[in-house]
């Protein structure tokens, strides 16, 4: 039997890419139009360097940060992605891997398992929400959070609808029934693992989205979620305003990319931002989120907690991040490939990856703490940043 713990997120993706069936992969990779964003969400953490001491370093680090009132053992946090069909445990293993590994979980509003399950796996859960539907709905789903116990909410706003790319989109039907399984039965039995782990589990992908009903109603499928999602006209500020208003716990927004954005998340009052480019998902050509961070940081970091999404692969871009103002990063595919490569273990595998990797860069930088983190732990070439929306003008 081959060795299924794993040295890199790297190895992960090979894994994964080697279990899963195409359109499955396909999803989890995504990218939008080129995939110019997508690629430098990766490209950009290159750039940027060390300078590592050879003596003086400290011989215990000391990882563990806080981030929306939550305490975490390193500065990663769980972001949340929508119907993990990648695995049949989906959602409640990663939160608890999450949990094993002492942080924080994002569960999406488009989540196939329910968000009561999810908090009982790990009661350090943020539900994510879009602006969808009315805001009748919204409270609703607000309330059902509440009763569930989420420690704070994160409402997702990096998005544009731009579906075309150009090496094409995966084929995810709307649900699976006997005619998809026909349908899909080429590409399923050319993954004979992933389609003996369901069917160990006695069932198949359930690509119903539950938090986005009602408790004890029938949930719409994804793509009705998604059309709703799409027909509902974006949020003003003053919308988003009034979704803080109906919120009492910490508020993330997620999505952040400008200056002037980033401003006016501060005059609502929210909590905290991501700064995201949707994993380049939302508007190509968009640079890498970790372009935007440090002027976004300089604008509003003494205002409300930032965290970075986007192209965190190792424990140093991890540590890079948080060099530049970052209270913590939010990780997406990289736990999605562990969770397809081995389950629950390999999202722990995953996180164990990036905080073996935040604890070198540490030693390396001669910091005893994450939180001792600054701007000059990171070589930064000219030009790199990105100031991104001028509030002069």
């Amino acid at each position: 039997m081959s060795n299924a713990w794993f040295e890199t997120v790297a190895e992960a993706q090979r894994r994964a890419k080697r279990r899963l069936p195409k359109p499955v992969y396909q999803a989890l990779v995504a990218g939008s139009e080129k995939g110019v964003t997508l690629e430098d969400n990766l490209t950009a953490f290159t750039e940027l360097g060390f300078a590592p001491h050879v003596a003086g370093q400290f011989p215990e680090r000391d990882l563990s940060t806080t981030v929306m009132g939550q305490p975490i053992s390193m500065p990663v946090l769980i972001s949340p992605t929508g119907v993990q069909a990648v695995h049949p445990d989906g959602e409640v293993a990663v939160a608890r891997a999450a949990a094993a590994r002492g942080t924080a979980m994002g569960l999406s509003a488009f989540a196939s398992k329910a968000i009561e399950e999810v908090i009982a796996a790990n009661p350090q859960t943020f539900l994510q929400i879009y602006w969808s539907g009315t805001r009748d709905l919204m409270q609703a789903r607000l309330d059902r959070a509440k009763s569930a116990g989420a420690v704070g909410m994160i409402v997702t706003l990096d998005w544009s609808f731009s579906h075309g790319r150009d090496w094409g989109s995966p084929a995810i039907p709307d649900r699976i029934d006997l005619r998809t399984m026909v349908k899909y039965a080429p590409q399923v039995i050319s993954s004979p693992r992933w389609a003996l782990t369901w069917a160990k589990a006695g069932g198949h992908p359930d690509l119903t989205v539950p938090n986005m009903a009602p408790v004890g109603e029938k949930p719409p499928t994804f793509f009705g979620a998604y059309g709703e999602w799409m027909q509902t006209p974006p949020p003003s500020w003053d919308d988003l305003r009034w979704l803080r208003e109906q919120w009492d716990g910490p508020m993330m927004i997620k999505g952040i990319m400008r200056l002037d954005d980033a401003k006016q998340a501060a005059a609502i009052g929210v909590d905290a931002i991501s700064v995201s480019n949707h994993g380049g998902n939302n508007l190509d050509t968009t640079p890498a989120s970790i372009r935007a961070l440090p002027a976004i940081v300089d604008a509003v970091g003494d205002q409300m907690e930032i965290v970075l999404d986007g192209g965190i692969r190792r424990g140093s871009d991890v540590v890079k991040a948080v060099a530049l103002g970052a209270k913590a990063v939010m990780i997406g595919r990289a736990y999605l490939w562990g969770l397809a490569a081995n389950g629950q273990a390999g999202v722990e595998n995953v996180l164990d990856v990036l905080r073996s990797g935040i604890d070198s860069a540490l030693l390396g930088l001669a910091r005893q703490r994450v939180t001792d983190l600054r701007p000059s732990d990171v070589l930064v070439p000219d030009g790199f940043t990105r100031h991104l929306g001028d509030t002069e003008e």
